[in-house]
């Protein structure tokens, strides 16, 4: 590799780097971070009590960094309370284990190693796209993209294993490249890169189940190569078999956990639209925003209302700008000889994956879309087929415009400038903002007790507590704030039923914060405000006042 080539990656992954830690804990973490810190640290959400008051430092307990823990009661308790496969949580295990020290977990800490993965990424897709495309250009315009993507900066600012997983995705494509390179040249895979694929694919699964997604975009592109007319085959089919067939053996061992732990776990996923209108096109829409947030995201969920507008006004007119260059790009690599069979590799990973999350959405009635992080099992594919036609475009000799240079670059600054939305939270912002929830208390309760209710039905109910509890615990002076988790059954009498014991106990007066309550609410000794919750809305929590006096 040349030294020019070599400070050019260098310099982007710098960057990724710099962008990925930059403000990394000025967002409040959310449910499913807290999952991944408490089931890293090798403790469990069953040693917080339901049904009663508990406090502040019981509640965030199973935060508490366990220097006796070890994997072994990692893999335990993610097995049976959670619904993921285990291999990133032993990392982070391990990588905060390496930190040591004691009290809460820091949350800069957990969030770091997924920056990192991320940051790792930016060298890997310049690899898969030098690799795929023979072209180094290629390869630094995706390290170039990646290194910006608001996408991936969202993916990279959580303790989450998606940056994990968009790694082995990326090392899973160049492994499939290689194989129809062999099928066409008819020759054997290399022996090492059957064993990297086997092990690539076996550690993704076990990084994300969705990985399985990935792996059928793979299929999918494999069976159009497959010579169906042909009845001998070439040399390496039997060697992509023996890939198939070791993988299948490495995933399926996972089928029964991911059966008897995915259920109301995923239940958010689940098409629950009222209107059949929405539920036809709500999909579409947030595939369509998942793929332009992969490139371009500048903040259109400020709360400044004319900062979003024009936000809006300037993304339109960038994309009606970016749009044709980019489809011109692609054209043209599908024109050349040497571009246009790997382009059309690139493709059909690409529909095939929208495929695969349409069929889940309209005909299993499971809406992948709702949730963007899930486009982690082609968004490498995305990023390599933009990068491919950027280069087009950088090309005189192919372009033919002037200008092209100037229009790859007006790109990559759209993504530096969306990726400073993101850091800023004023793009992909969290879906849960306790501290603004903090702060509604401690200037409506007036230095009295509080006490926050909600119903439970899962460890996530547990996590949107723990974020409330977390904020109370960074302030200097922490309020007086206990919190009941009343476990709800099928009967929601039963929540109401162990709040009004809850309160009958506490000592009046104190104020009672009912905070995504889903139950029946009949207290005689409470008088609720209602002037709160109407007038300020705080994101993830559906809260209401009640001030309970003699």
């Amino acid at each position: 590799m040349k030294l020019k080539t070599c400070l050019l990656l260098l310099l982007w992954t710098t960057l990724a780097l710099g962008l990925r830690l930059t403000q990394l804990t000025a967002k409040s973490p959310w449910t499913d971070e807290f999952s991944t810190l408490v089931f890293s640290l090798g403790n469990s959400y069953r040693t917080v009590s339901l049904d009663q008051a508990v406090s502040l430092d019981e509640l965030l307990q199973p935060l508490q960094i366990n220097s006796d823990a070890n994997a072994i009661q990692v893999i335990q308790n993610l097995l049976t309370q959670s619904n993921h496969p285990p291999l990133y949580f032993i990392l982070a295990h391990w990588w905060m284990q390496l930190y040591g020290g004691s009290g809460l977990v820091s949350l800069w800490v957990a969030r770091s190693l997924s920056a990192i993965f991320g940051a790792l990424s930016i060298p890997a897709i310049y690899l898969l796209g030098a690799f795929a495309f023979r072209s180094r250009l290629v390869g630094q315009i995706a390290a170039a993209m990646m290194a910006v993507s608001p996408y991936g900066i969202f993916l990279a600012q959580e303790a989450r294993h998606y940056t994990l997983a968009i790694l082995l995705v990326i090392a899973s494509f160049g492994c499939l490249i290689a194989a129809i390179r062999h099928t066409q040249n008819q020759t054997k895979l290399p022996t090492l890169t059957v064993i990297s694929w086997i092990l690539v694919n076996i550690l993704g699964i076990a990084t994300h189940y969705f990985f399985v997604l990935t792996l059928a975009t793979e299929a999918f592109v494999l069976l159009w190569e497959y010579p169906w007319k042909k009845k001998t085959l070439n040399a390496p089919w039997g060697q992509i078999c023996v890939v198939a067939v070791a993988t299948a053996i490495g995933g399926i061992v996972w089928l029964p956990i991911f059966l008897q732990n995915n259920s109301e776990l995923t239940q958010w996923i689940e098409n629950g639209e009222s209107s059949q209108v929405l539920a036809l096109l709500n999909p579409i829409f947030q595939i369509l925003a998942a793929w332009i947030t992969m490139v371009s995201l500048l903040p259109v969920e400020a709360s400044a209302l004319p900062v979003v507008i024009a936000s809006g006004f300037v993304m339109m007119v960038f994309f009606v700008w970016a749009i044709p260059l980019l489809w011109r790009g692609f054209i043209a690599n599908l024109q050349q000889p040497k571009t246009r069979a790997i382009t059309q590799v690139f493709a059909r990973i690409v529909a095939s994956a929208i495929a695969i999350f349409f069929l889940f959405t309209y005909i299993l009635g499971i809406d992948l879309t709702r949730g963007a992080r899930y486009n982690f099992i082609y968004f490498p594919a995305v990023i390599v087929l933009v990068a491919a036609s950027l280069a087009i475009c950088w090309n005189p000799a192919i372009n033919k415009l002037s200008s092209g240079k100037t229009a790859v670059a007006l790109i990559w600054l759209m993504g530096l400038l969306s990726a400073v939305t993101v850091i800023n939270n004023l793009g992909y912002q969290k879906y849960y903002r306790p501290d603004l929830f903090v702060q509604l208390v401690e200037k409506n309760s007036n230095s009295l007790p509080v006490l926050i209710a909600t119903t439970h039905k899962t460890h996530v109910q547990t996590g949107e507590m723990m974020g409330i509890a977390r904020e109370f615990k960074l302030e200097e002076t922490p309020a007086k704030a206990e919190f009941l988790l009343a476990h709800q059954s099928q009967n929601a009498d039963t929540s109401a039923a162990i709040l009004q014991n809850a309160v009958s106990q506490k000592l009046l007066p104190f104020d009672l914060w009912l905070v995504n309550f889903y139950a029946p609410v009949k207290l005689n000794q409470c008088n609720p405000d209602t002037s709160i919750s109407k007038n300020q809305p705080v994101d993830g929590y559906n809260y209401e006042l009640y001030h309970c006096q003699n």
